[in-house]
């Protein structure tokens, strides 16, 4: 019986606490929800990706990525497409959510402009890789040079010359390069295959000269390299071209990087190459901006052909303007927060705590008014009884001989009094009460006149 009456006590004063508290309760979540809905902390579980033909490296990147971002149960869908130019145009018409753009596939660096100021409402998360121009030639196709090599582009006049599918980037780069050498495209027997019908006809002796733009983990670029008869043209005017435009960077391919036990390449190999970048719609949650950048941490990082461990994915040489997610998760790698706690509590909290701060502030002062409506509402239930006491006292007091019908009106008073439960700390206010009533009662059975209130 002591135990459930304790039990009551608790539950009353609880529930009179909540009563109290309710409004600014209601307050604070009320805020956090507008807070949520106003922030969006949690990214999307499905975003799109461009990448390229299959086989090429944008479509081996894109396997990468999609596995580095199924662990926080994010789907990536990989988009293939023709190459460079068509990932930019499919981020530019909100087809996709991002995609491995070569530098110089943008408008503005066509007119040799470094800028690209013209292209706004996308953002760039950093250059990932180099992607060398591969001129790979026969060699019986060179007997006419001198020395039976290509070192110039001003050779490939009289040459069978594949520059690339319509969408990929290395047509807009090779037109660029051959008017920088006094050649008129137009004039050239060029085509537009794509590699692996490039490559086929080029084994097959149907096109003398096989261009395209790869990092150097593509299929092709790995067979074509190690395939005898095949050689690769030395770009020994790279600083040249480097300077010319700004979205070439010289870059020099080992001797034997290729296959140290067979000597491939036998010399080392002057070439130019773009600059890859992963380039986002603005409007991209910023936690998978975040989220990418740091699988971009894992998987350009080490070491490759071109470059030294840690040297991508890195903010220079970028045409666009660099995400501040992005910048920010290159210099300071994972934020804190989630090397401990599950992503979506540490995203939760990144990206709300500013929020949650001015919650606090506005909120915690309202709280001081918890304790006295608390008070209030313990008191009132007790106090509110003695204006019906006192009424009685004022009719005793004015008509004496109506004592008896008052007393059993006390009697009533006294009976509902001690039904109403109060925490145990207000339990002395009760009593007093309680006292009070059998202090009147006393006075209607003694005869006596009631003092005036």
């Amino acid at each position: 019986m002591k135990t459930v009456t304790a039990l009551r006590h608790t539950l009353v004063s609880l529930r009179d606490l909540l009563i109290s508290a309710g409004p600014i309760a209601l307050l604070t979540l009320g805020l956090l929800a507008l807070a949520y809905w106003w922030l969006d902390p949690n990214p999307p579980k499905r975003v799109t990706l461009a990448t390229g033909p299959a086989q090429s490296a944008y479509d081996e990147f894109g396997k990468r990525y999609q596995q580095a971002l199924k662990r926080y149960g994010i789907q990536v869908v990989l988009v293939p497409s023709a190459g460079s130019r068509a990932n930019l145009r499919l981020l530019q018409e909100g087809k996709v959510d991002l995609a491995f753009v070569q530098g110089g596939s943008g408008d503005a660096t066509a007119n040799g402009n470094s800028g690209n100021s013209g292209n706004s409402g996308i953002v760039s998360l950093g250059s990932l890789f180099v992607e060398p121009l591969w001129l790979f030639y026969r060699a019986d196709a060179a007997k006419k040079a001198p020395g039976g090599e290509l070192t110039s582009l001003v050779q490939l006049k009289d040459l069978r010359v594949n520059i690339g599918a319509r969408g990929s980037g290395s047509p807009g780069i090779m037109r660029r390069l051959l008017e920088a050498n006094g050649l008129d495209p137009a004039k050239l027997e060029l085509s537009r295959l794509d590699q692996t019908a490039a490559t086929v006809a080029f084994l097959d002796g149907q096109i003398d000269v096989d261009v395209f733009a790869s990092a150097p983990e593509s299929l092709m670029v790995q067979m074509l390299l190690q395939t005898p008869g095949v050689r690769l043209v030395d770009f020994s005017q790279s600083e040249a071209y480097a300077r010319r435009f700004p979205f070439l960077t010289p870059v020099v391919l080992p001797r034997g990087v290729v296959d140290l036990a067979r000597d491939l390449p036998p010399q080392d190999v002057r070439l130019v190459a773009t600059t890859t970048s992963m380039l986002a719609r603005e409007g991209t949650h910023p936690a998978l901006l975040q989220l990418f950048t740091q699988a971009a941490r894992d998987i350009h990082s080490p070491a490759g052909w071109f470059n030294r461990a840690g040297s991508f994915p890195n903010i220079e040489h970028g045409e666009y303007p660099i995400s501040r997610e992005a910048e920010r998760t290159i210099r300071s790698g994972q934020p804190f927060l989630q090397r401990w706690l599950p992503f979506w509590l540490a995203n939760l909290v990144e990206r709300m705590w500013l929020a949650l701060g001015i919650i606090v502030a506005v909120t915690l002062p309202l709280t001081r008014i918890v304790p006295p409506l608390y008070q209030f509402r313990i008191r009132s239930r007790v106090f509110r009884w003695y204006g019906r006491l006192r009424d009685i006292e004022n009719r005793l007091h004015a008509q004496p001989g109506e004592a008896p019908e008052l007393v059993r009106e006390l009697d009533a008073l006294d009976e509902k009094v001690g039904r109403i439960t109060v925490p145990l700390s207000y339990a002395d206010e009760l009593y007093a009460l309680r006292n009070n009533i059998d202090s009147v009662r006393r006075r209607a059975l003694g005869g006596a006149p009631a003092a005036a209130p």
